[in-house]
């Protein structure tokens, strides 16, 4: 497989019309010779016994054909007219093979111009290769032209079909790549954006005690580092993923623990140490067992949420966090008790954060709503399968 684009060495080119691969020429130049030499040598032997010269000649027209088809890959247009050259000239010599047969050569050469090439190139082909069938009327009537169009049609839709499933493997490659990268940019967006956002808070919370109150500013100093070293953990553990498989070694400082439910207290904490206290509430939760796209989406939730809490709610001192599971569903609620903008309550004010949410739950087959609360300040809800098979 091409590393680049996801398709088989054997039919791949880049937009600059690069050669493919030696081994893709090898592999279609020996089949294609093969049947070449197979079918058409063993009619011209069989059909040119005893013809002399002319069996020779047309013994060499065949061997000139298997040749060519070294080159069907680069360059099928060029190899398609010595096809088609050489293949009359053996129809001419010896007027008992069939024309089908004779232009055996130049049916494969269209095929892969088909399959290789823009379909108003490979449709001008069709178009030359079936007004030379009406040459098989010579020799074969009306059933000899209806064969040689058949065969060429079929060779022109082979090459079509396959030109499709290119494209079609070209499209789904693309789709999974835009996928990949829209997933990268959630857990990058997660990562930074809690991490700052608390960092930010405990640095000015650190500058205005720092003189009267040093222990608590060292307090907000520790938090820091511990929020940054957390980052770097979770980033680490996410680019890993890039990491290419002979560039893997040991970890000198261990693996880093995987985002999840199990880690809520560390959000929780963090939080708390932005001066905002949170009620944390578990109801039913097993530590482990859960899905890891239920577990990651779960926290990732939980994190976005507190760091809109941070951000965007103006005066809130307490956030209730509850996880609990409900049958076969994980139920999540983050509430603040904070003056809700307008702007936030729109949506807009929290960024891409909101919309992640959305993305992750419907990715899931899970719902989730967020607004004002009843009591007042902003909540969070949302629900995740307990189960779920990617």
């Amino acid at each position: 497989m091409n590393r680049d684009t996801g398709l088989p060495d054997e039919v791949t080119e880049d937009a600059a019309g690069s050669a493919p691969s030696a081994r893709a020429v090898r592999t279609l130049w020996c089949g294609s010779a093969v049947l070449v030499l197979g079918v058409l040598g063993t009619s011209v032997i069989t059909v040119g016994a005893g013809r002399g010269w002319r069996l020779a000649v047309a013994l060499a027209l065949v061997a000139a054909q298997a040749g060519a088809l070294r080159w069907v890959l680069r360059r099928p247009l060029a190899v398609l007219g010595v096809g088609v050259l050489t293949g009359v000239g053996v129809w001419a010599l010896l007027p008992a093979v069939t024309l089908t047969g004779a232009l055996l050569a130049a049916q494969v050469a269209l095929c892969v111009l088909s399959a290789t090439r823009s379909r108003r190139v490979s449709v001008v082909a069709l178009a030359g290769m079936c007004a030379l069938a009406a040459l098989g009327f010579v020799s074969g009537g009306p059933g000899g032209v209806a064969v040689c169009l058949l065969a060429v049609l079929l060779a022109w839709t082979a090459g079509q079909w396959r030109a499709a499933q290119r494209a079609r493997t070209a499209a789904e490659t693309r789709r999974a790549v835009a996928e990949e990268r829209a997933r990268i940019a959630r857990e990058v967006h997660d990562v930074v954006a809690h991490t700052l956002s608390v960092m930010i808070i405990q640095a000015a919370a650190a500058e205005d005690v720092f003189t009267a109150r040093p222990d608590q500013a060292r307090r907000s100093l520790r938090a820091i580092e511990s929020a940054g070293r957390s980052a770097l953990d979770e980033l680490r553990l996410l680019l890993r993923a890039f990491r290419p498989e002979d560039a893997e070694g040991p970890d000198q400082a261990g693996p880093a623990p995987r985002p999840g439910l199990a880690r809520l207290d560390e959000l929780a904490d963090a939080v708390r140490a932005a001066g905002v206290a949170v009620r944390l509430h578990r109801d039913g939760v097993p530590a482990d067992g859960l899905p890891a796209a239920v577990d990651l989406a779960a926290y990732r939730i939980v994190q976005e949420a507190l760091t809109n809490t941070l951000r965007h709610a103006v005066g809130a001192d307490e956030v209730r966090l509850s996880v609990t599971a409900d049958g076969d569903r994980i139920r999540i609620v983050v509430a603040d008790n904070g003056r809700t903008p307008p702007a936030r309550s729109a949506g807009a004010g929290a960024g891409r954060g909101l919309a992640g949410m959305r993305e992750r739950v419907r990715m899931l087959g899970g719902g989730r709503r967020a607004g004002r609360a009843a009591g007042g300040g902003f909540a969070v809800e949302a629900e995740l399968p307990r189960e779920y098979e990617s």
